[in-house]
């Protein structure tokens, strides 16, 4: 990030938010999918992180990487959704589950990426959010615990739970694409 932008936001300035904005439009999106049921919700939780950005961004280290502070910033907003919605959760079909393509990557790479996050998002809220902290973000089951107010105890079973549920998805979408290949 350029020290005239992060001048520009210190400052609030509007047309440097926007640029900041748009510039991690698309890496804060591929977090905040992970963690959610929805495309809506994962629009919800980057507004809220961008919020925060532009609000606190006095504590903000310029001799770090941006993504590296941007990036916790959205783990919690989604810990903090999940915690808030924790009792409001649905499970949610495929078909339901809206696409963002990075545009890094090849289509064959976008597809395999998609299929992924289609398929964790389709997991339960509780189940979704410790496979993402523990598998995705590195996180140990005692940190899970107590960021998500559960017993450590809970957070393996969830997270084993997660990938039960995971294999079976792939399964049935293997035998699936194997079927239309027969036909």
């Amino acid at each position: 990030m350029s020290n005239k932008l992060i001048n520009g936001i210190s400052k609030e300035d509007r047309k440097s938010q926007e640029e900041l904005y748009k510039q991690f439009y698309s890496y804060g999106m591929s977090i905040c999918l992970r963690y959610s049921a929805n495309r809506e919700e994962s629009v919800e939780i980057l507004h809220d992180g961008y919020l925060k950005v532009f609000h606190h961004f006095d504590r903000y280290d310029p001799k770090r990487p941006f993504t590296l502070w941007f990036r916790r910033i959205l783990i919690n907003g989604a810990i903090n959704y999940y915690k808030k919605n924790q009792n409001h959760s649905q499970n949610i079909g495929l078909e339901n589950v809206s696409e963002i393509p990075d545009h890094g990557k090849t289509a064959s790479d976008d597809l395999k990426y998609m299929d992924m996050i289609q398929l964790i998002q389709a997991l339960p809220m509780q189940y979704r959010t410790v496979f993402n902290l523990y598998v995705i973000e590195g996180y140990e089951h005692q940190e899970i615990s107590e960021l998500l107010g559960i017993s450590t105890g809970t957070s393996k079973s969830n997270l084993h739970r997660a990938r039960q549920k995971l294999r079976a998805m792939l399964t049935v979408r293997n035998h699936e694409k194997a079927g239309v290949k027969n036909d």
